[in-house]
């Protein structure tokens, strides 16, 4: 039986190898070299990439992106949870629903973040449908800023959000609801007592999934923000393409996906790991 297993296993072992450890490998080894005089990497091997990330600037913005990643996944849960809890409830036109939800993944993401970028801009449809209404006198400053980031990242991965929690949602026996009723609980209170302790495990899922994109976004920042709103993910991109300086990308690149490590690892030791 233990030699099936192994024989069993040695597919997605050799997969997590080739498509995993070694890509990794590789970014540790450019992380390690020094970038040449034409871009890219080359030797000699020493640590200043990751002396270099003490700099201000750097921490700066490595504390801007964990806060409108935090953001960002606060206002997808306020969405998400009762959107997920009506799709939930709606009998014969959950597919529907659901259809609905992932509706946005059927087109580019680019494209999408674009639509925003027209909705938004001072000669937008909406600060030209409240000019004409005459609700305000000039264009409101909605675009490049981190309000339009969040905005931009919220719509983009709510989705994320969403199925998760109606997974949960999904499962909970209406029996308890009606219990909670008969020993006098209101609709309020049955909620806070009894649904949303059941649906921890997909809040929690659902946070995951998007706190994690939204802290390496670079698209919706650079599109959205405009350079006003940089974000760590806008920076690795920058080094690997403007800058050329493959080594200093590869040692940032490293540096946020310890961290995210890091904090998965605390949440499963503090006893996390029971919602998931």
């Amino acid at each position: 039986m233990n030699r099936l297993r192994f024989w069993t296993l040695v597919p997605a072992r050799a997969l997590n190898f080739l498509f995993f450890l070694v890509p990794m490998g590789i970014v540790v080894l450019y992380s390690l070299m020094t970038r040449g005089p034409y871009g890219g990497q080359a030797p000699p091997f020493n640590l200043d990439n990751y002396v270099r990330l003490a700099d201000p600037l750097y921490l700066t913005i490595l504390l801007r992106s964990f806060w409108i990643a935090g953001i960002s996944t606060f206002f997808a849960m306020l969405l998400g949870f009762p959107l997920a809890l009506f799709i939930a409830n709606s009998g014969k036109s959950r597919s529907m629903y659901l259809n609905l939800v992932m509706l946005p993944f059927w087109t580019s993401f680019l494209v999408r973040t674009y639509a925003w970028m027209f909705l938004l801009r001072d000669t937008g449809l909406i600060n030209s449908g409240l000019m004409a209404l005459g609700v305000i006198r000039e264009p409101l400053p909605m675009l490049y800023n981190d309000a339009a980031v969040v905005l931009g990242l919220v719509y983009g991965y709510l989705p994320f959000m969403v199925l998760p929690i109606y997974s949960t949602l999904e499962k909970l026996d209406p029996s308890l609801l009606e219990a909670a009723a008969d020993l006098g609980a209101t609709p309020w209170v049955s909620l806070w007592r009894v649904t949303v302790p059941l649906a921890l495990p997909g809040i929690v899922a659902g946070s995951i999934l998007v706190f994690i994109p939204c802290l390496g976004a670079y698209l919706t920042p650079d599109l959205l923000g405009g350079g006003k709103s940089v974000m760590i993910g806008n920076v690795v991109q920058n080094q690997f393409t403007t800058a050329r300086d493959w080594p200093f990308g590869a040692s940032l690149s490293l540096v946020l996906t310890g961290l995210v490590m890091v904090l998965l690892w605390l949440f499963v030791r503090k006893g996390g790991d029971k919602y998931l």
